[in-house]
């Protein structure tokens, strides 16, 4: 799988503006909508159920928070780098500033946490997440994210 499966290029946030976890949570929430034609209230319940279960901060500056939802018809990724690192109560205690959100049909099974594994893959290498975090526009973050991963071998 790859995240341009899940990813489009007006699915990136360069700067996000958010004082707290919440907020940002919100934010995400509020374009996802604009791309499924969901409901934000519904996206937004739905990651903050999810959020209450354990923290989606996964260390290192960066959380996937990640929710199911019925009416959903396919796999939608939103990405955003925010403009300052928020507290996500992340299992590392580190602020966040990298955000992958993931949202996933009721029934998406295997494929929902097939993506998650790939956007944690993808978010691991310290490349990507160097040049995401110096990357001038929306545009090079997508290219960033949706470039295949190097083989281990190379590491």
């Amino acid at each position: 799988m790859d995240l341009s499966d899940l990813l489009s290029k007006d699915a990136v946030i360069s700067k996000l503006k958010a004082k707290s976890k919440k907020q940002a949570i919100q934010e995400l929430a509020a374009k996802a909508a604009e791309l499924t034609g969901l409901s934000e209230r519904e996206v937004f319940d739905t990651l903050l159920q999810r959020e209450r279960l354990g923290s989606t901060g996964v260390g290192q500056g960066i959380a996937i928070p990640h929710g199911k939802l019925i009416r959903l018809d396919r796999l939608v990724g939103v990405f955003a780098r925010l403009d300052k690192p928020v507290d996500f109560d992340s299992l590392d205690e580190e602020p966040v500033d990298l955000v992958f959100l993931l949202l996933a049909p009721e029934g998406a099974g295997a494929d929902h946490l097939k993506a998650l594994a790939r956007i944690a893959r993808q978010l691991r290498d310290a490349t990507v997440t160097e040049g995401i975090r110096s990357a001038a526009e929306a545009e090079n973050i997508y290219e960033l994210l949706t470039q295949p991963i190097a083989s281990s071998n190379a590491a």
